[in-house]
């Protein structure tokens, strides 16, 4: 008798993060905040006290992290960020052939928090970019920092999230490395202080949003794209 083939291990699951409430680098740069507020408002200059104060508010609210209900149907791709759309079209993929991009702008006021689309298996992770151009400039795709996140799905189809950064922004964080498994609406990383994040999805996927829509990561549904959800053993 053969004997029995063994069988593939199946790609480790990325632990999700940041889940806490509060980004950690809320305290970081908070902290920094109300102790310059304190320390004015001994010296008795008051407006300046209360001002600094309200930066560490804003710091605050800037990193927080909520909780999202993910929809259930597993072939609705979930927005990677909160913000608004300002793009949907096709533009040429990095082979050359023709994918769906939605670019969401981030403003100060948003949850910079991003998460995954969909599942998929982390095929690469690339950095490129070394400008700081306004993030809805047309030349900040290609000039801007950015950290580019290519996902295989189960079948094998690729989807491409981008973080790039935008006048203010001056850090990416992307946790994930090649080879993790990344269930949909998992967070995976963040975009310090304004920015924009883009989905490349293949064609036969349907985009349900238009540009000017206001989306909420990880539960407004920007597109359907029917595939396998889970990885391949």
């Amino acid at each position: 008798m053969s004997e029995p083939q063994p069988q593939p291990a199946s790609p480790p699951l990325f632990a999700e993060r940041p889940t806490a409430l509060l980004v950690e680098d809320a305290y970081r740069f908070g902290a920094i905040a109300f102790a310059a507020s304190a320390f004015f408002g001994i010296l008795g200059w008051t407006s300046l006290a209360v001002l600094l104060f309200g930066l560490g508010v804003f710091v605050g609210a800037f990193f927080r992290n909520p909780e999202r209900v993910l929809p259930g149907d597993e072939a609705a791709v979930v927005s990677p960020a909160d913000g608004r759309v300002i793009e949907v079209g096709t533009i040429e993929g990095e082979s050359g052939e023709k994918v769906l991009r939605v670019g969401i702008f981030l403003s100060v006021f948003n949850v910079h928090v991003n998460r995954a689309p969909l599942a998929g298996r982390v095929v690469e992770v690339r950095r490129s970019g070394n400008a700081y151009l306004a993030a809805f400039n047309r030349e900040a795709e290609t000039r801007n920092v950015r950290t580019d996140l290519v996902l295989a799905t189960a079948s094998g189809a690729r989807v491409v999230v981008s973080q790039i950064t935008g006048l203010i922004a001056r850090r990416i964080v992307c946790h994930p490395e090649p080879g993790d498994w990344l269930g949909r609406g998992v967070r995976y990383g963040l975009i310090r202080f304004g920015s924009r994040t883009d989905v490349q999805l293949p064609l036969t996927a349907e985009v349900l949003v238009s540009t000017g829509d206001r989306v909420r990561g990880g539960e407004t549904v920007i597109a359907r794209f029917d595939d396998v959800a889970e990885p391949a053993e």
